[in-house]
């Protein structure tokens, strides 16, 4: 089934010691891009990715998805992954609510992801995914059944960039990474500083045969 998969070896950043006085220099992001780039990013990029979320604290982001277009393979592609999570948006859709809440991961040292996301009909889509300071690239993002992906990331003028370098699944003592015929394409997610404490979330999946499968742009602002 694997095809070509491989085992891995598994690298973990440790969370950093909260002090009273570095509330806002978590260094983990900031170790993943030349230091210069992310100096050149705006303060609120680089604010809102140094947050130490210690104990009960927790990030929220209010605003909207303006639009979340599926071709038909994403649209499959996304009810499949039902299996293991839903970590897509399950349909294409216009302008809906949405919010998203950031807390530490006591048991791996990352941080967990919950995104809400409001639909026409039915209660909201809630997408659970954890991301870790660990592997090759150094972040990966956890998203459920033991499935994940390796994130590289850049800095680029104004924007904060994670794209995914490959697919993997970890469990009963394995780290398997996915042959390309089996990944659902290049994951690009971009975080866009739009000034006054307000950013854009662009999500897109582009398979080398199928195209773009999914392509998701929000609007958020600071809680």
């Amino acid at each position: 089934m694997w095809g070509g998969a491989q085992r891995e070896p598994v690298e973990t950043i440790p969370a950093p010691s909260a002090r009273a006085d570095d509330a806002l220099d978590d260094p983990r992001f900031r170790r993943l891009v030349p230091r210069a780039d992310w100096d050149a990013l705006p303060g609120d990029v680089r604010r809102r990715f140094s947050k130490r979320l210690t104990g009960q604290a927790v990030a929220t982001y209010g605003g909207e998805i303006v639009w979340t277009r599926l071709s038909r393979a994403g649209w499959l592609l996304a009810q499949f992954c039902r299996l293991i999570g839903a970590p897509l948006p399950l349909a294409t859709s216009g302008p809906a609510p949405a919010a998203v809440a950031v807390s530490e991961d006591r048991r791996s040292g990352g941080q967990v992801w919950t995104r809400l996301y409001g639909r026409r009909v039915g209660h909201p889509q809630v997408i659970h995914s954890a991301k870790r300071f660990a592997g090759a690239t150094g972040l990966e993002e956890h998203i459920g059944r033991g499935f994940g992906m390796a994130l590289g990331v850049r800095a680029e003028a104004d924007a904060l960039i994670f794209t995914s370098d490959h697919y993997f699944w970890q469990g009963l003592g394995l780290r398997l990474r996915l042959p390309r015929w089996l990944a659902p394409g290049e994951t690009v997610v971009t975080h866009q500083h739009l000034g006054s404490g307000r950013f854009a979330f662009d999500l897109k999946v582009t398979h080398a045969l199928l195209g773009e499968l999914v392509n998701q742009h929000g609007l958020f602002r600071d809680g």
